[in-house]
């Protein structure tokens, strides 16, 4: 009999192996913002069913009311996992997002609970369970359970298992930066704009975005289960609302990566230095940079794309491209690269260091 250490090897190593697979088929050379949209459940598979409101259909409606918004962006194209009642597979929908080389997919769930909780959630993948989202991971993962040849397609992968749920993490770290950033928009929307309860960010071990190969993020609209909330959720002024709360967020997200990795070309010549205040202190063996941006453009590295940051450095990892600014051992130089670095418009960047060309927590390198 197989042991539970070997299905998570061969999940690993075929996740691993159709991933890799998919990225270099797929390159991301395209012109326009390729948008996911996927309606979680459907066909066979309704979801929760709070209140009597059934999940599939709700987070339908909400979709492709997303969806008629950003289209009439002509930057953006829209592709849909399902727009009508059937069932898609959790591999069916990751696949769809692959082959379409996109730079976001974006699930939508309705919530439930045996309480009269509420409020809204994102999820990114993450290995931080809380004993509630475990919960969820097992309920929204339970679906590969209704596939036809289910331990066929997922090697062994059980939903109610911790240690497989811990294993879908590990591939999809690269795209965790941008994951959190679009999740933080869509709670930020729902909590300030459109006035719902925001129960904020949530990381958990959900097969549907593990095996997606760019930024991903599942929203859970409200809870069906809770009656003013359902009764909410199951209006199409409920739906309009929270469908504009998500396009925001999209819109808001897709115009910080174009910011962000030099769209709008700078037009200076001038090139500014960085001179270090105070004592200098090297750490040796260590290489520290400023991250100002990542996302799936590959932009060249001159300064006059970075808003005239000099000695600008580009990284892929995955198919995401990273970009950073200085190269200095002075930790305090560093940080006055930051503080430029915020100057120019790039108030989210961040110091990264590398010792012996791996890279390392920062605090560790400065111990």
């Amino acid at each position: 009999m197989k042991t539970t250490s070997h299905y998570i090897f061969v999940l690993v190593s075929f996740l691993f192996t159709s991933i890799l697979t998919s990225a270099h088929a797929f390159q991301k050379n395209k012109d326009k913002f390729v948008v996911v949209l996927d309606a979680g459940h459907g066909g066979h598979d309704s979801g929760n069913k709070g209140n009597g409101h059934r999940e599939s259909d709700i987070a339908l409606k909400i979709t492709l009311q997303v969806g008629k918004e950003l289209e009439k962006d002509k930057d953006i194209k829209v592709i849909y996992t399902r727009t009508k009642d059937v069932f898609v597979t959790l591999r069916g929908r990751a696949k769809i997002a692959n082959d379409a080389d996109a730079d976001l997919f974006v699930s939508v769930h309705c919530n439930a609970h045996h309480s009269q909780a509420s409020g809204t959630e994102t999820f990114v993948l993450g290995v931080a369970n809380t004993k509630r989202n475990m919960e969820i991971a097992k309920k929204e993962n339970e679906v590969i359970f209704l596939e036809a040849d289910y331990e066929k397609h997922y090697e062994g992968f059980d939903p109610n298992s911790p240690e497989s749920l811990i294993t879908l993490s590990f591939l999809q770290e690269e795209y965790t930066e941008n994951s959190i950033k679009l999740a933080r928009m869509v709670e930020d929307n729902f909590e300030k704009e459109i006035k719902r309860k925001s129960r904020g960010l949530k990381q958990a071990s959900l097969w549907v975005l593990h095996n997606t190969y760019m930024p991903s993020v599942l929203i859970e609209v409200g809870f069906l289960t809770n009656n003013s909330e359902g009764k909410f959720l199951n209006t199409k002024a409920g739906q309009t609302k929270m469908a504009t709360g998500i396009k925001k967020a999209i819109l808001g997200y897709k115009s910080y990566i174009e910011q962000n990795v030099g769209e709008d070309i700078y037009q200076g010549t001038e090139i500014e230095t960085v001179e270090t205040v105070g004592e200098p202190q090297i750490i040796e063996n260590v290489v520290f940079k400023v991250q100002i941006a990542a996302g799936s453009r590959e932009i060249a590295p001159k300064s006059y794309n970075f808003k005239g940051l000099s000695e600008i450095s580009r990284e892929k990892v995955g198919n995401i491209y990273k970009y950073y600014y200085g190269y200095t051992s002075d930790y305090n130089a560093v940080k006055q690269m930051q503080e430029q670095a915020v100057s120019k418009g790039y108030k989210d960047c961040f110091i990264v260091a590398y010792k012996d060309g791996i890279k390392i927590d920062v605090s560790e390198a400065i111990k």
